[in-house]
C-alpha cells in the first residue's frame, strides 16, 4: 500500500503562557464542531486510515474544534516543550497542516455526531487543563489536554499504539495525536505521567 506524507506540518512555536491562555479560552466554551485529522492510505491517497478503536482514536494529525462563537482551536503534535507533545493554538487546522483533503494529504474527518463526541457538543465545557509530564532537561512536557463537560471527560493525547495493528500498548510524546474517552484507560497510560520522562513512555491497558 501506499504511503503519504499527508501534507507537510508547520509546528509554531508556543510558550507556557500562551498555552495556558489557550486552553483557559476553553472554559465554558460549548463547542459546535470536531474534526479529525487522520492518515490517508490506499493507490491514490484517498481513502481514510483506520482511527476508531472504541474508547480511543487515532487522529494522528490533529484534531480541529470549532466552538459556537466561530473561534477555531487546532490540537495537533509539536516539539515548542523539549520533544513532541500535545499542543493547542486558537486557529485552524489548516494554519498548521497543508493538503487537507487533497490525495495524499490528510482528510478532514467530521465526527461532530460520534457518540464519544456527543456529550461535549453544545453545553459548556466545565474544564480544560493541560497534563504535563517531566521532559528532559527538567523542562516540562505537555502530553496531553484534559477537557471536561458536564457529563463527560476525554483528553487529546500526543500519543500512539506501540504496535499495528493495535495490541493495548502506547506511546507518549510522539508526533502523532490521539484521544482518550475513558479514566480507566487514562489511567493505564499514566496521564499524567507524574515522575516520569515525557519521551516515548510506554505503557499498557
Amino acid at each position: 500500500m501506499a504511503e503519504y506524507d499527508n501534507g507537510g506540518m508547520s509546528s509554531l512555536e508556543l510558550t507556557e503562557t500562551e498555552y495556558e491562555r489557550t486552553v483557559e479560552s476553553l472554559r465554558g466554551t460549548r463547542l459546535a464542531g470536531v474534526t479529525y485529522y487522520p492518515l490517508s492510505c490506499g493507490d491514490d491517497g484517498t481513502e481514510v486510515e483506520e482511527w476508531d478503536f472504541g474508547v480511543w482514536h487515532l487522529p494522528t494529525m490533529g484534531v480541529g474544534l470549532l466552538a459556537e462563537d466561530g473561534t477555531h482551536y487546532a490540537a495537533v503534535w509539536g516539539s515548542s516543550f523539549d520533544y513532541y507533545g500535545l499542543e493547542l493554538f486558537r486557529a485552524p487546522m489548516s494554519s498548521h497542516l497543508t493538503m487537507i483533503g487533497e490525495p495524499g494529504g490528510s482528510p478532514a474527518v467530521v465526527v461532530t455526531g460520534h457518540p464519544s463526541w456527543a456529550e461535549f457538543i453544545g453545553v459548556p465545557l466545565t474544564g480544560a487543563e493541560i497534563v504535563w509530564s517531566e521532559g528532559d532537561y527538567g523542562r516540562r512536557l505537555p502530553v496531553a489536554v484534559e477537557l471536561r463537560s458536564p457529563t463527560a471527560t476525554a483528553w487529546l493525547v500526543a500519543g500512539c499504539p506501540t504496535q499495528w495493528p493495535p495490541d493495548g500498548q502506547f506511546w507518549l510524546g510522539t508526533d502523532d495525536v490521539m484521544t482518550v474517552f475513558t479514566r480507566e484507560l487514562a489511567d493505564a497510560i499514566h496521564l499524567p505521567l507524574e515522575g516520569k520522562e515525557g519521551k516515548r513512555e510506554a505503557a499498557s491497558s
